[in-house]
């Protein structure tokens, strides 16, 4: 059964903390009950203590899905990394999560304000070969815990362009599966729906992130900063008459292979611009139609 679900990034953002920073979280979580979302991706407002977390969103009637955790296994080894993502392991399995989403940053540039997107770091084949051996191993253990790692291809990273997402498919095995996502693959150079159809069979979580087309081609031209693009406008949500992806074939790929699990609409603007409560509404609305429209929404 599919469940929709919504990232605070929307409200308060996460690579720039003074986005946003005024928002009350208790408009965030009172926001996402209102809008009727099933759940909610994790943020830097949440509470570290898994018990905690779970009764903060309990209360506006809320399930804790999933959410970030950064690896660095460009710099250190496997073991390390395990033992580093512990507590954020406690709290995924304590809220019963089923995913846990994965990227690499140690050299990333995503969250680095002076850096333009387009300098990002790459891998060369021999090296998405070696990361992608590293990143297998730590979902095999992640298998072990009750977690299905999905990786999170992401502007500013070493896993950003198509070609680069085929690279790590083809360089991981069975344990390594893909959050999906739209915008991130649209903005990446790539077109979503022939992405979404050639590893649907590794796909364990969706984000529904839309881009303004002429927003992400600016910044690809100027030079400018993903965290420039965000406040410019890059993203918005499904349904968004500006928004250049149309998620009425993502969905029929996800309702013909059968897909269960989340869809989240993690899409991040600038909130004293664009109203959280009103583009979540829109994203989530429209996305309740097309599954009802492709079949996605059957039990």
């Amino acid at each position: 059964m599919i469940q929709f679900g919504t990232n605070p990034i929307a409200w308060a953002n996460d690579d720039d903390r003074t986005i946003g920073a005024e928002i009350p979280t208790a408009r965030i979580l009172t926001e996402a009950a209102q809008i009727g979302f099933d759940g909610i991706e994790n943020g830097h407002r949440w509470p570290d203590d898994p018990e905690a977390l779970r009764a903060l969103l309990a209360g506006y009637g809320l399930k804790f899905i999933s959410g970030w955790y950064s690896t660095e296994l460009l710099v250190r080894p496997v073991q390390d990394e395990i033992a580093a993502a512990q507590r954020h392991i406690a709290r995924l399995r304590h809220n019963g999560c089923r995913v846990m989403i994965v990227c690499e940053t140690s050299n990333a540039i995503h969250g680095d304000a002076t850096k333009p997107v387009n300098d990002r770091p790459r891998l060369t084949p021999a090296g998405m070969q070696a990361f992608g051996a590293k990143l297998e191993q730590f979902a095999e253990y992640l298998a072990s815990q009750g977690l299905t790692l999905v990786y999170h291809h992401h502007m500013g990273t070493i896993v950003e362009s198509p070609e680069e997402i085929d690279a790590l498919m083809a360089a991981t095995g069975p344990h390594t599966h893909l959050l999906f996502d739209a915008g991130h693959c649209a903005f990446g150079g790539g077109d979503p729906v022939q992405m979404l159809g050639r590893h649907i069979a590794r796909v364990r979580h969706f984000h529904a992130k839309n881009i303004r087309p002429a927003i992400t081609a600016r910044v690809r031209a100027e030079g400018l900063s993903f965290l420039q693009g965000v406040l410019a406008g890059a993203f918005t949500v499904p349904g968004d008459q500006e928004g250049g992806i149309d998620f009425a074939p993502l969905l029929k790929i996800l309702a013909d292979a059968g897909y269960d699990g989340w869809i989240v609409i993690e899409a991040e603007q600038d909130p004293n611009l664009r109203n959280p409560l009103l583009y979540q509404t829109l994203g989530l609305a429209t996305l309740r139609r097309l599954a009802r429209e492709t079949g996605l929404d059957k039990p």
